[in-house]
């Protein structure tokens, strides 16, 4: 559905000198320096899959999705989307995808947003059974007649947010690329986006490509994650599998009949050297360890030997604690996967 090959951006930016006379000077002769935002980028996304395109600030994710839109041409390589180079044919791309960039509109400024849906509906030849139903969709899920008739250059952002992800979805794209689509919404309208989104894919298996700072966003809606850092990708692969790649991870369990929680983590400190404990305030014992140097498997042995459990819980890690790493690290160093993470058992 989704194809990048050895895909390349690279932007000429101008030097400019300090100073007055330097300023003076660039008017004359100018300086430029080559910044490659996306460097040889190589990905496949199969068809009605919801994947997060992830990465930190700065790390080609935007200029990507530009390219797969058609918005901006690569400098080198090739994307396909729908076996349509986006950049060559535009307009037969645009018809099949939706778009949201979460700064851009693509809605007309100084009309109504009915009065937007009802150009869309004409641009794209929306039938009037599709039309209808996404509408009643909308104003179920983001009480879009709420916006009234006012132009779009005065709603708030969260209020133009809710517009701008209805647009992009009232001709039921095959793909809708969304870069930041909940910014300046509240924590009712993101569920609201999040269930919507979830819809269209289950009813229609519409093909998602989600750029996102919210991590909440990420685990809610995709179920595969494209990691980039510096340009680059650095990982590919099911949000599990991602998770599969922290170096450390911890349980949580609560003891019957045990010593203070100082010296209950001062002995597991002890019984495995380069392992953490702490007291969590809800009374649990966190225990955290570098997954290198044990499993999970041994952790939970030691701690059935040594105190009287009464609930033990391993949970997956933290996905930002994850992407935390990747990004400080600049590479992904793959971790083996580790035994099941949770149970639930009392020792009698």
């Amino acid at each position: 559905m989704i194809v990048a090959e050895n895909l390349v951006k690279e932007f000429r930016i101008a030097e400019r000198r300090p100073g007055l006379v330097g300023s003076l000077a660039t008017l004359f002769t100018r300086e430029h320096r080559i910044v490659r935002a996306v460097d040889g980028v190589s990905f496949t996304i199969p068809a009605g899959t919801k994947t997060a395109y992830i990465g930190a600030n700065g790390a080609g994710k935007s200029t990507t999705i530009k390219m797969l839109t058609g918005i901006m041409t690569p400098t080198s390589g090739r994307c396909l989307v729908r076996d349509i180079e986006p950049y060559r044919h535009r307009q037969a791309n645009a018809r099949g995808i939706g778009v949201v960039f979460g700064q851009r509109s693509q809605l007309w400024w100084d009309l109504s947003v009915p009065d937007s849906f009802r150009i869309l509906r004409r641009i794209y030849d929306i039938p009037d059974a599709v039309y209808r139903r996404n509408l009643a969709l909308y104003r179920e899920l983001l009480d879009i007649d709420a916006l009234g008739t006012t132009p779009v250059r005065q709603l708030s952002l969260g209020q133009r947010m809710r517009a701008e992800i209805a647009a992009s979805l009232l001709h039921d794209p095959a793909v809708v690329f969304w870069d930041e689509p909940t910014i300046g919404l509240d924590m009712v309208l993101k569920d609201a986006v999040r269930h919507l989104v979830n819809h269209v894919h289950r009813e229609l298996g519409t093909t998602v490509v989600l750029t996102s700072h919210d991590i909440t966003d990420i685990a809610a809606i995709c179920d595969s994650a494209l990691v980039v850092d510096r340009g680059r990708v650095v990982h590919q692969g099911s949000i599990r599998d991602l998770l599969r790649t922290a170096d450390r991870r911890c349980v949580l369990f609560e003891h019957r009949n045990g010593p203070p929680p100082e010296h209950t983590c001062a002995q597991i400190e002890r019984g495995l050297p380069g392992v953490s404990a702490t007291s969590a305030e809800d009374g649990r014992i966190r225990v955290d360890y570098p997954v290198d140097r044990f499993t999970s498997r041994q952790v939970l042995a030691f701690l059935l030997e040594h105190f009287d459990l009464a609930d033990c819980y391993a949970p997956e890690p933290d996905l930002e604690d994850v992407l935390r790493r990747i990004y400080g690290s600049g590479r992904q160093e793959p971790v083996p996967a580790q035994t099941p993470d949770r149970c639930r058992e009392g020792a009698q």
